[in-house]
């Protein structure tokens, strides 16, 4: 079985090479990293725009392969929380024909991110960058503001794996979905 992931951020493509390898029934599964657009901003910033920007990594990467992962990462608005937003990673798994979706849990970002990402249209590694949280600008490509923010308990992979295994869901049950 060969699945195609719309991403080359390695923390995304072996969070979802982990993901089927969890599962007898995709564990001859070979994962292949692919560079492809998105469709959406470079920041999602509600869930239309990340389960879009998901689906469309899909759809891209949809291509000589049984299945194809999107991966995307976006803001969603969150009542009582310090920010206004949390995150969450949506995962779209394309068969050719329908799209399976799942997502990650969801956490909060320190409001003074969120502030640049919204008035400076930063992505949140700008944004953590700026606002001193790290000094890595790709901490995205490695262990996230998660990884930070929860100081090693859940990083970037183990959160975009979340999103994957609910995603995969839908093939592990056909038969309800």
């Amino acid at each position: 079985m060969k699945v195609n992931v719309g991403s080359k951020n390695i923390t995304k493509v072996q969070a979802v090479e982990e993901a089927f390898l969890d599962f007898p029934e995709f564990s001859s599964a070979k994962v292949i990293a692919m560079a492809v657009d998105s469709g959406v901003h470079k920041q999602p910033k509600n869930m239309e725009q990340t389960v879009q920007g998901a689906m469309n990594r899909a759809r891209n990467a949809f291509k000589d392969c049984d299945l194809s992962v999107g991966l995307e990462s976006g803001l969603i608005e969150v009542p009582n929380t310090k920010s206004g937003y949390m995150d969450i990673t949506m995962c779209a798994i394309y068969d050719g024909k329908n799209f399976h979706l799942g997502g990650s849990s969801a956490f909060e970002y320190p409001k003074s991110m969120i502030d640049l990402v919204f008035s400076k249209d930063y992505e949140i590694d700008e944004a953590a960058k700026e606002a001193g949280f790290s000094h890595d600008e790709n901490i995205g490509e490695r262990e996230g503001m998660i990884g930070a923010l929860t100081k090693g308990r859940l990083d970037r992979k183990g959160y975009s794996k979340q999103a994957v295994i609910t995603a995969l869901i839908h093939l592990l049950n056909p038969e309800h979905y």
